[in-house]
């Protein structure tokens, strides 16, 4: 799928050494690999890295798609972890980020943009990106938890829960704020009640 120029794929295990390639030797940030909500804090720190990366690359080889990548031309540029809430654990724990009801989500956890390509809209296709995604596999509803900053600077490292902007413009609405920094924030898809 193709949206700005930039094109969308989810990842799969055809895919992996592109994710790898934007990631990089650290793993995006400081050895995440993207595993930070996918598992509890303690196994978090005791794979940071190495551990991290066999652990998503374990996932996508499963036949689970953890999110989308995006690429301009042949090179990856950006990433996007989406899936349904209970693929990501550490949101159960999170009393800021606690469910807002009992109704089925897929939820927008982290937005990674390569450094050489941030503020040129990659993050804001990623999310329309994801929309889609979700709508194409089933679900109805799309939950994000971006960071509010209130119209002051934040340093790129973090903002990888995302904009609070980025969200508006792509039509998702506030549901709940436990934080003044941390809105959860929702798309109801067409069809869904």
């Amino acid at each position: 799928m193709t949206v700005n120029t930039f094109t969308y794929h989810p990842l799969t295990p055809e895919r992996w050494d592109d994710f790898e390639r934007l990631f990089g030797a650290r793993g995006a940030c400081g050895g995440c690999w993207c595993m930070w909500w996918r598992v509890r804090a303690k196994e978090y720190e005791k794979s940071k890295g190495r551990g991290n990366r066999r652990a998503m690359k374990r996932l996508v080889g499963s036949g689970t798609v953890p999110g989308i990548l995006a690429y301009r031309g042949e090179e990856p540029v950006g990433w996007c972890s989406v899936a349904p809430r209970g693929d990501f654990p550490r949101l159960g724990g999170s009393r800021i980020l606690a469910p807002v009801d009992d109704r089925p989500v897929w939820s927008i956890v982290c937005l990674f943009v390569a450094k050489g390509w941030r503020r040129r809209g990659v993050s804001a296709g990623l999310v329309e990106a994801a929309v889609k995604y979700v709508r194409r596999n089933g679900g109805r509803i799309v939950e994000a938890y971006p960071v509010d900053p209130g119209g002051k600077a934040m340093p790129d490292a973090f903002a990888f829960h995302g904009i609070a902007a980025t969200f508006r413009k792509a039509r998702f609405k506030e549901v709940a704020r436990r934080s003044p920094t941390r809105p959860v924030m929702r798309r109801v898809l067409k069809g869904a009640s």
